[in-house]
């Protein structure tokens, strides 16, 4: 018997919320259906591939006073892709769901990933297993993996899997490219006369997977509190010792709504955004001045201290950073085989590189801190890219801050002092004790999932809406995946997948942010959230983020 902690034995007893439609029961529910679907775009191509399942009504359910029977049914459950707060509560709304409409029914769980559907790798789920890990967080109920669902032979795989178990129901509990593959197998399945229905879940705590139907994906909100509880800390810390600058990476490669989020949390300072460098076309160079800028006149202000937040994408949003990546790619690929260039020292390299370059690509590998130059020529990945999501971003920036200062010390345009301390947060917030939201929100997103099955649906997105209510005015339904999908070039080819859900300039949280910039720079205007409460009044332990909230406004006010 493994030792819990007191939480976790608290935490164990905590049954979640659900919307006043399911909380009637699952056997007591009546689907309504809406108007037929389109996707993003490129729609010609996605109906191709998706003829099957293209178009089909976004559903709601709301409750009914006429009890139907279940028909007993088993079904399998996919965790895929990174973790995220709550996972294990959508087993369990599943699980629950499935088993109140019918007690012979059986939930199955494949292990590692989709790997597990392929290799028939699976546990078959009981109470006491369940119950173990309820209201808890990480994926290790039964494992996660980033197996990729997409040819035939993997299909038919999983088909004689499923077959041998009596699978009739699959759920993908995983992000776009997760939900994707739901997609693809749905679609299989239903081309294959298979039998069998595919729904998704919506989870990534990098909280790009969303649209109007899907207000904000499972472990956004656990994350982000985790990840501010921490930027606060590191501000009252700075303002206690004024003397350090501290430069915070946050995850999120490809969306900085993580960053957005913990900046409305806390106010720091300084708050980058990746997807507005793209739009202002900023050079690194500009990104460093502007810090250094505010640096130089928070010290004149007596104030040398302060905090940064980076997302971790930023690298590949700076539009010369790009280019050079593209053809600094070209260039180590010819270079391979290049004697010489094998034999040289570091240096060296470092000179034959810069030559191979064009002019204006060469000008930004030179002015790159040796550091980075490093990082930059190690080991490539399989597709042969520089592997730039090891490029310590917060600490380039760093340097490179610092060099901009020594400059300004100079000419007298920064009289203080510099000194900086890194931090990455990421894996820190994957796998936390899931917030009252999160709980209500993925049990709700288990249970729903059932739902759906039950109605015969397939090729569909668990969608729990209107979020900034109370759990009780939550709205269930679901929504086809091929909504959300387009085409995008992936390894030189063209592949449907669901459309990544960038930090919207124009929308009311990055002009929050915006507003509030100036004032936070200068002025130390910090909130120290502290830890996640799960346990007190509703307007502290079911709080949820500041981008849902400003996000629900803003639809409300254009009502």
């Amino acid at each position: 018997m493994k030792e819990l902690s007191s939480l976790q034995i608290e935490r164990l007893k905590y049954q979640p919320k659900l919307p006043s439609s399911l909380a009637g029961g699952i056997n007591n529910l009546e689907m309504v259906e809406g108007s037929k679907t389109e996707c993003v775009k490129d729609a010609e191509q996605i109906k191709e591939l998706f003829a099957n399942n293209y178009g089909k009504p976004i559903v709601t359910f709301k409750s009914t006073g006429n009890k139907t029977v279940c028909e007993k049914r088993n079904v399998g459950v996919i965790l895929s892709g990174g973790q995220a707060p709550g996972g294990h509560n959508v087993i369990a709304g599943l699980y629950d769901a499935l088993k109140q409409a019918n007690p012979e029914n059986k939930l199955y769980g494949f292990l590692g990933g989709p790997s597990g559907i392929i290799e028939g790798e699976y546990i078959e789920f009981t109470d006491e297993k369940i119950n173990a890990y309820r209201n808890t967080g990480g994926f290790d109920i039964i494992g996660s993996g980033r197996t990729k669902l997409e040819t035939e032979e993997q299909f038919q795989k999983a088909l004689k899997v499923c077959k041998n178990l009596g699978v009739t129901g699959v759920v993908i509990i995983g992000g776009d490219d997760s939900n994707t593959n739901a997609a693809l197998l749905a679609e299989w399945f239903v081309k294959n006369n298979a039998g069998i229905q595919v729904i998704g879940c919506p989870k990534t705590i990098d909280g790009d997977l969303k649209n109007d139907q899907i207000e904000i994906s499972f472990g956004f909100d656990t994350a982000t509190k985790t990840y501010a509880e921490l930027v606060g800390n590191i501000l009252r810390d700075a303002n206690s010792a004024k003397k350090y600058w501290h430069f915070v990476k946050l995850m999120g490669r490809s969306a900085t709504h993580v960053g957005l989020e913990v900046a409305l949390q806390t106010q720091p300072n300084i708050t980058l955004i990746s997807e507005e460098v793209e739009e202002k076309k900023m050079s690194l160079k500009q990104i460093v001045d502007y810090m250094a800028d505010v640096v130089a006149k928070r010290a004149a202000n007596g104030k040398n201290f302060g905090i940064a937040l980076i997302p971790e994408g930023l690298i590949e949003f700076i539009p010369e950073f790009k280019a050079m990546i593209a053809n600094l790619n070209d260039t180590l690929a010819v270079l391979e085989n290049d004697t010489e260039y094998k034999a040289a020292e570091e240096n060296a390299k470092f000179e034959i590189i810069k030559g191979k370059l064009n002019s204006e690509d060469a000008a930004v590998f030179s002015s790159l801190p040796v550091m980075i130059k490093q990082q930059l020529l190690m080991d490539r990945d399989p597709h042969g890219n520089v592997q730039v999501s090891k490029i310590e971003t917060e600490k380039l920036l760093i340097e490179m801050v610092s060099a901009k200062l020594s400059l300004m010390k100079k000419t007298g345009a920064f009289n203080g002092k510099f000194s900086a301390q890194c931090h990455f947060f990421g894996y820190e917030g994957r796998c936390a004790f899931p917030s009252n939201f999160d709980a209500d929100y993925c049990y709700s997103l288990g249970y729903n999932a059932f739902a759906l099955m039950k109605f015969g649906l397939t090729g569909y997105l668990s969608s729990v809406k209107n979020l900034s209510s109370p759990a009780s005015q939550w709205i269930a339904g679901g929504v086809p995946l091929t909504m959300m999908m387009n085409m995008e070039k992936r390894h030189g080819e063209f592949k449907p997948v669901i459309k990544k859900a960038l930090v919207d300039l124009n929308g009311p949280v990055f002009k929050m942010l915006e507003k509030n910039r100036e004032v936070w720079a200068l002025e130390d205007k910090y909130i120290f959230p502290g830890s996640i409460q799960y346990f007190g009044p509703s307007c502290v332990a079911d709080i949820t983020t500041e981008t849902l909230k400003l996000e629900n406004s803003a639809k409300l006010a254009a009502v």
